[in-house]
């Protein structure tokens, strides 16, 4: 007998994870393209780490095996190489790597991408973008352990995660680069640990000075929570059935503003319930979930359907047990318990662990310091890579230097997080900044809270002061910025300006030698 073929015909998969990985405009310009090459956001390094790497390390630790990673197609062969040359890194993973047409400026919407690639979903699945940053506290089988018990429970459709965020220091907030991102008000049940309500922007333009509350839900729900301390990391898991009302409401574009929202409205209003119970939980699926109630010790029957345990004996109880078979000339429909619909909500304390989504420049450069002081290591390990930093550089403990980087005489780095294959100049000063792979920084530069992208050159005894950069950008000697994001387009326009200038020239010129 071929035991491993056996197997893997009874084995099914019990989830699938769906990651998406966009654009990320909101990091622009590290998210910019470098010449004709993209610059994935998934592939930001996060203290010298892609993040996207953090998402597939959760994902692997719950025991998930299978996992549908979108992109755009600009991004395919990048990703395609990261999946390849990192591969072991991930050994259970089985990665199905897929790709849809977007620009830049024409974002496509998370229903939109799920709806497109629901075919590809004949499970359970878990939706996670490639940018939150979890916890060791904060595991996904938690969420996975929740959404098993009250499915089965008491038909539970989905279960969601939010986290506590810590607010930003306003004096180190660069209002140049973003608008800080908001806590959006939800309304909860915290015992049973269910979300009722997301206040949506359309709720916001609708009425911005109250807060609306259906009856319904207070009239189930009477001991609710509202808080405005949480942010929404992204996360859900859903039943199968859940991407068929998806489906159904094809006009929604964002899951986290539109469909999150409006999946927690029939759980208590019953015409929504009527309209879309039998598509969120099928009649097919009462039947199992009733009879999981019925011999459940945690479900307490009304009382005329109690049994009590004096009145049978063990032998009497097995039979019952085995001889459960749903049949339609049965009982059955009275013993059914209707499907709660409930979206379950796991909330995360900020006491119990920094958890951040890496979605804005604030965010990456929060999330970049705080794993400073937190790894084991602040230089590399390698002989070869720690021979290139100078005895005499000055690097503080809770900085931190990637491989093959060169660190020149008397440089000084503090609380820093330094790329790969860098090259960092006589004197220079860098201080509370992130330095992505193969940057230059040249002898007497100095930097302060900045976020350089890839492959940027700053010049000798430049100074920039909490400003950003596109990768390949070029900073001039001696040239000062404050509070900007530096971008590719200021300088090639400079430069093209100049030449049409002298361009222009050439053509009187020519000009005047034909009329000669």
């Amino acid at each position: 007998m071929d035991f491993d073929e056996s197997s893997n015909k009874i084995v099914t998969r019990e989830f699938l994870a769906v990651v998406l990985a966009g654009f990320g405009n909101e990091l622009i310009p590290l998210t910019s393209n470098h010449g004709d090459e993209p610059s994935p956001k998934a592939l930001l390094s996060i203290a010298n780490k892609p993040m996207i790497e953090y998402s597939l390390s959760w994902i692997e630790k719950s025991g998930i095996t299978d996992v549908l990673l979108i992109c755009p197609t600009s991004h395919r062969s990048a990703m395609s190489n990261y999946i390849q040359s990192d591969s072991s890194s991930f050994p259970t993973l089985r990665i199905d790597l897929q790709t849809y047409e977007e620009s830049q400026d024409l974002a496509v919407g998370t229903c939109t991408l799920l709806r497109h690639f629901s075919s590809r979903i004949q499970s359970d699945f878990i939706v996670l973008p490639c940018d939150f940053v979890p916890p060791p506290a904060l595991s996904l089988t938690q969420l996975l352990n929740k959404f098993r018990t009250e499915t089965t429970y008491d038909g539970s459709i989905a279960t969601t995660c939010f986290y506590e965020a810590t607010r930003a220091d306003k004096s180190t907030v660069t209002e140049e680069w973003g608008i800080l991102p908001t806590n959006v008000p939800i309304v909860f049940d915290e015992r049973s640990g269910t979300l009722l309500h997301v206040d949506t922007p359309e709720d916001a333009d609708k009425n911005n000075e109250e807060f609306e509350l259906r009856m319904s839900l207070l009239s189930k729900y009477p001991r609710t929570r509202l808080s405005s301390s949480f942010r929404d990391s992204h996360v859900y898991v859903c039943k199968r059935t859940v991407l068929e009302a998806l489906v159904e409401k094809a006009h929604l574009d964002s899951i986290r503003d539109e469909f999150i929202p409006w999946l927690c409205k029939p759980q208590y209003q019953q015409t929504r319930r009527e309209k879309y119970g039998n598509i969120l939980s099928p009649v097919s699926n009462n039947v199992s979930q009733g009879l999981a109630l019925k011999h459940s010790t945690l479900h307490l029957p009304a009382k005329n359907d109690r049994l009590r345990q004096s009145e049978l004996d063990h032998e009497l109880v097995d039979e019952h047990l085995r001889s459960v078979v749903p049949s339609p000339v049965d009982d059955l429909d009275e013993h059914a318990v209707e499907p709660s619909l409930r979206v379950g909500l796991v909330v995360h304390r900020a006491s119990s662990g920094f958890a951040l989504r890496a979605n804005n420049l604030h965010s990456y450069l929060d999330l970049n310091r705080f794993f400073l002081g937190q790894t084991a290591y602040t230089l590399p390990s390698d002989p070869e890579s720690r021979s290139l930093i100078d005895q005499k550089a000055q690097i503080s403990g809770d900085s931190m230097i990637g491989r093959s980087t060169k660190v020149e005489e008397r440089a000084s780095i503090k609380r820093s997080v330094i790329g790969k294959h860098c090259v960092i100049g006589k004197m220079a000063k860098i201080v509370g900044c992130v330095i992505l792979d193969h940057c230059v920084i040249a002898d007497g530069a100095k930097l302060e809270g900045c976020i350089l992208g890839a492959y940027t050159k700053v010049g000798a005894k430049a100074d920039l002061s909490r400003c950003v950069t596109q990768p390949s950008y070029e900073v001039a000697a001696g040239e000062s910025a404050k509070a900007e994001k530096l971008e590719v387009s200021d300088w090639t326009a400079h430069e093209t300006s100049e030449d049409q200038d002298s361009g222009d020239d050439d053509d009187d010129e020519s000009t005047e030698d034909d009329s000669d």
